[in-house]
C-alpha cells in the first residue's frame, strides 16, 4: 500500500472505535469497550509504521505525498480539499500521537474500569486521538482549522467528563472558552496567508512564500500577521503564558 493509504488508515481506525463505542456501549459487556478502543489505537499506530516504512521507498525531495478525497469548498478563489500530507514530519507525529496514546488507552482499562463513565471515556478518548491525528495529517488550512476545533472538543468532553462535580464543569467551560481564543488567532491566521499566496493549500502555500522570500513579493505584512496570529493558537492549544490559566484546572478530568 502506499503511504498516503496508510495515513488515511490511520485516521480510520479511532474514527471507527469511537463511533463503535458511542453507538454500541450498551452491548459492550465489562471492559470490551476499554479494548476495543485500545485495539483501534494500537491499529492506528501499526498504520502509521505501515507509512513510516511506504514512505522510505521515495527519495528524500520526493517524500511530500498529498491524497484527497473530495473538494469541500471550491469558490470565490477558495480551492479546499479533503486532503492529507504525508511527509516525514507528519509521519514523526502519527507515531508517537498513536504510539503514546496507545499506551495511555492501555493504562485507562483499568484506571477507568469502577467507573460508570468506562465507555463514554473511551469513545471520548478515541475522539481526541482522531482529532491530534487530523490535526497533523491535515493538507491544508481548513483541514487543520477542523482538526484544531476538534482538539479543543474532545478537551473540553475530557475535563468536564465527571460533569456532577461543578469544578469539572467550571475547568471545562474555561479550557473551552480560552482555547476559542487561540482558534480565533487560527481562522484569521490562516485568512492573512490566504490573502497573502491565494491558497490554503500547505505545499502550495510554502512555494508561495518562497518565491516572496527571493524578491518577486513586496508586501509581507499580511504574512507576518498570519504567522504571529497562528502562534497565538499554539500558545492558547499548548498552555503558554498569558493562555496557560486553563492547564491548571484540566486536572479535574481523568
Amino acid at each position: 500500500m502506499s503511504a498516503t493509504t496508510y495515513g488515511w488508515l490511520v485516521l480510520l481506525f479511532p474514527l471507527l472505535g469511537m463511533l463503535a463505542i458511542a453507538f454500541g456501549f450498551r452491548w459492550l459487556p465489562g471492559r470490551s469497550a476499554g479494548w476495543l478502543g485500545t485495539g483501534a489505537i494500537f491499529l492506528s499506530f501499526l498504520a502509521a509504521l505501515g507509512a513510516l516504512i511506504a514512505i522510505q521507498g521515495h527519495s528524500p525531495e520526493h517524500r511530500q505525498l498529498v491524497s484527497s478525497l473530495w473538494s469541500y469548498a471550491s469558490t470565490v478563489g477558495v480551492d479546499a480539499q479533503m486532503s492529507i500530507l504525508v511527509d516525514p514530519l507528519s509521519v514523526f507525529m502519527i507515531l508517537v500521537v498513536s504510539g503514546v496514546s496507545t499506551l495511555i488507552h492501555l493504562y485507562s482499562i483499568s484506571y477507568m474500569e469502577k467507573d460508570r463513565g468506562f465507555a463514554r471515556y473511551f469513545s471520548y478518548l478515541n475522539f481526541f486521538v482522531f482529532s491530534m491525528l487530523l490535526l497533523v495529517l491535515a493538507g491544508n488550512f481548513l483541514l487543520l482549522i477542523v482538526g484544531w476545533a476538534f482538539v479543543g472538543a474532545a478537551s473540553y468532553l475530557l475535563i468536564s467528563f465527571w460533569y456532577r462535580r461543578t469544578t469539572a464543569t467550571r475547568a471545562g467551560i474555561k479550557a473551552f472558552v480560552i482555547n476559542v481564543v487561540g482558534d480565533a488567532g487560527l481562522v484569521l491566521g490562516t485568512y492573512f496567508i490566504f490573502k497573502h499566496t491565494g491558497t490554503l493549500d500547505f505545499l502550495k502555500a510554502f512555494h508561495a512564500t518562497e518565491v516572496g522570500a527571493f524578491g518577486h513579493s513586496s508586501n509581507n505584512g499580511d504574512l507576518l500577521a498570519g504567522c504571529l496570529l497562528l502562534l497565538v493558537g499554539a500558545f492558547a492549544k499548548s498552555a503558554q503564558i498569558p493562555l496557560h490559566t486553563w492547564l491548571p484546572d484540566a486536572m479535574e478530568g481523568p
